[in-house]
């Protein structure tokens, strides 16, 4: 079939989602941006669909970012948004009328050269950069007046297991962060200006609309085709409404209820085998590149064994800083009461809030009676949000143990914190420092936490990491988190492959009640044998699995690849690799298997310039929704103008401390959202017909 044929559909159900062009810049929602002392540019507006196939213990994603130019000026649009923290992003095309452009991985500082070489020279450009391993940047050049490209980015990411729950989740949302200011000191040695604890704060800051005056924008469409390899159960999502179609007793196809949504909140699908089914172990294997990738995903069985419960000292902390406001805030607080109340005779406790500044209810760990219970719990019903997050003291002083020899007692951590920061290399390096035998236990609270965070800071902290979205799943998700706080962990976890292999996780985690082991190797063949030991319940557990039986699986060398990669920056964190040795690892891995890192990008360049020689390129920033139950207020301020005009300038003292720091923020009229959410359906529509797919 022709490009033109495959596209057109797309490109014209597009303009009907993005409600056409209108006459004037000031008319029909346009979005307004100030930069510096100019006149207001009118952004472009964003329509995004997904498609995603989950293939047993994997899922393929076909992301398509549609930019509509409604202004008679040729415009750059950059655009932030998240993906999942294990997702191999390794595919991009630029499709601009009827031409496909594919993209190349390339280093990151030469994809940056030809990008804005490109953009000079007045081509179609775009440029996919990734910022932290679940925040992106898509940048697109040279959009001509009243016309629309599309952006179709591919990712590859393993499913989760958790006992017999599946589940997969999909970031809607770049959540505004908190970037600790710059040091105003210098160093002693030296006399050299301090780190930056977050050098890159411009490249994940972005416009955020007011939602109490602003219509949603950035409209997104979502299919799944579900394709689990057993008879399925409940499929279900807690987040969204959904439509589900059984194909049959194993596949099903999912699909918004409402045919399209606000991009405000992360969207997460779960399933269940059917009563009475029990999956066979999870062992995968494709072949690629000369040689075999293999996934293994077992569950260990729960222990009989009445192991004597040790007595627990447990640290939560919670953050009520100004990102928290809303229903998150509501949500923290519901959690920690829930975690008192299942505090034992015997344990000891004590409890941190921070904002920018931090308290403890009690100067050390007081036992769990009912008069230290009842003090904390009236201390945590009286938090309110308010303030920036600087997160780094807390957690020192959360992890800082009295007595690090201490046998007869566990020491555990809950954090629970939307994650909304830009500092997250910090808090893991004082992790790794200071962890000694406490386990970290992150909570995520709100609807579009900070995924990245949340589960390297868990795995760092040898815990586990639980999602909380909405206040109805608070008690159903902190029961089973306390329930692994309060099960004997399966310990001393050792893999051995009979034949050799490159294996990751090098050394494995503890578990907890219901979580799987999950491997992921590559060998020349995959053949021999997987052994794995341990101890559950204080009695040795071994298993071994033939390889030779390994299922054929889509994808499982893209996620060796990306564990891979995601091990070495762990290693560089923590020192255990030098940042020259680890950058070479990740570079060759990345460019091995094409996919987009710290190190790489994916940009696309047309080969023929379409800017007339002299014509102006507006650059601006697209704009993005609040995440779903957060307080405008508690995060930027009180400060903003409330009448209509020029694009105003939100200062963001909430999120960053600095006078520099302010972003412009849109204007749109309040009909947008309406003429975005009728030609939802069309796009719908015109997605299945073209299957998905553009032509190459």
């Amino acid at each position: 079939m022709p490009r033109n044929l495959l596209v057109g559909p797309l490109v014209a159900a597009v303009l009907a989602l993005l409600g056409g062009m209108p006459a004037k810049a000031e008319e029909a929602g346009t979005l307004l941006l100030r930069h510096g002392n100019g006149a207001p540019v009118a952004a472009p507006r964003l329509a995004a669909d997904a498609a995603i196939t989950v293939s047993g213990p994997t899922a393929r994603a076909t992301i398509t970012q549609a930019f509509r130019n409604t202004t008679s000026d040729w415009v750059e649009g950059t655009y932030l948004f998240p993906l999942p923290e294990d997702a191999a992003v390794d595919a991009m095309r630029l499709v601009v009328g009827d031409r496909v452009i594919v993209a190349d991985i390339r280093e990151r500082e030469a994809a940056r050269r030809d990008y804005e070489a490109a953009r000079a020279e007045g081509k179609a450009a775009a440029l996919v950069e990734q910022q932290r391993p679940n925040l992106f940047t898509n940048a697109v050049a040279n959009i001509g007046p009243g016309e629309t490209v599309l952006v179709q980015i591919q990712y590859q990411q393993g499913v989760r297991r958790s006992g017999d729950t599946y589940s997969l989740r999909l970031p809607t949302v770049a959540a505004p962060r908190y970037n600790p200011a710059p040091p105003a000191v210098q160093e002693a040695a030296g006399g050299r200006p301090a780190a930056d604890p977050v050098p890159d704060r411009d490249a994940i800051t972005a416009p955020v609309l007011d939602p109490a005056r602003h219509a949603p924008v950035n409209p997104l469409t979502l299919s799944i085709d579900l394709k689990a390899g057993f008879p399925l159960g409940r499929v279900e999502s807690a987040t969204h409404a959904i439509a589900v179609e059984a194909s049959s007793e194993r596949e099903r196809r999912i699909a918004l209820r409402d045919g399209a949504t606000a991009a405000n909140r992360d969207f997460e699908l779960t399933w269940t085998p059917a009563p009475g089914t029990s999956p066979g172990l999870g062992l995968f294997r494709e072949h690629v590149a000369g040689a075999d990738a293999v996934l293994a995903v077992v569950t260990p069985p729960v222990s009989t064994a009445q192991a004597a419960a040790l007595p627990r000292d447990v640290i939560f902390v919670i953050d009520n800083s100004g990102s928290m406001g809303g229903t998150s805030i509501r949500q923290a607080k519901a959690s920690l009461l829930v975690g008192l109340d299942r505090l034992r005779p015997g344990d000891r406790f004590n409890v941190i809030r921070f904002d920018d500044t931090m308290e403890t209810v009690f100067p050390d760990l007081v036992t769990a009676d009912e008069a230290h219970l009842t003090q904390a719990k009236s201390f945590v019903a009286g938090l309110e949000a308010r303030g920036g997050t600087e997160m780094l003291a807390p957690l020192k002083a959360a992890l800082r143990d009295a007595d690090p020899e201490e046998t007869g007692r566990v020491r555990q951590v809950v954090f629970l914190t939307d994650g909304a920061i830009g500092d997250e290399g910090r808090i893991f390096s004082a992790i790794a420092e200071g962890r000694g035998r406490t386990r970290l236990f992150m909570v995520g609270i709100g609807s579009a936490p900070n995924g990245h965070l949340m589960r390297h800071a868990a795995e760092l902290g040898r815990g586990t990491v639980t999602l909380i979205g909405s206040v109805d799943q608070v008690a159903d998700w902190m029961r089973e988190l306390l329930a692994k706080l309060e099960s004997p962990v399966v310990t001393d976890l050792a893999a051995t492959f009979s034949e050799p292999a490159e294996a990751t996780p090098t050394a494995l985690p503890d578990l907890y009640r219901g979580e799987p082991v999950t491997i992921a190797a590559r060998l020349r063949e995959a053949r021999g044998t997987l052994t794995l030991t341990g101890r559950i319940g204080g009695r040795p557990w071994r298993t071994v699995l033939d390889l030779s039986q390994a299922e054929d699986g889509a994808g499982i060398g893209k996620v060796w690849a990306r564990a891979r990669i995601g091990e070495a920056e762990t290693a560089r964190i923590t020192g255990r690799m030098t940042p020259e040795a680890a950058d070479a690892a990740i570079l060759r891995l990345a460019l091995d298997h094409g996919l987009t890192t710290r190190l790489t990008s994916l940009v696309a360049i047309d080969a023929t310039p379409r800017r007339p020689a002299g014509a102006r390129l507006a650059r601006t920033d697209l704009p993005l929704n609040l995440p779903a139950g957060w307080d405008f207020e508690a995060v930027f301020g009180t400060d903003q103008p409330r009448t209509p005009g020029p694009a105003p300038i939100l200062r963001k003292a909430a999120l960053t401390p600095t006078a520099a720091g302010s972003i412009a923020l849109p204007q749109t009229a309040t009909d947008f959202e309406l003429r975005l959410m009728l030609g939802a359906g069309l796009l719908g529509l015109a997605l299945l017909l073209r299957g998905r797919r553009v032509a190459p």
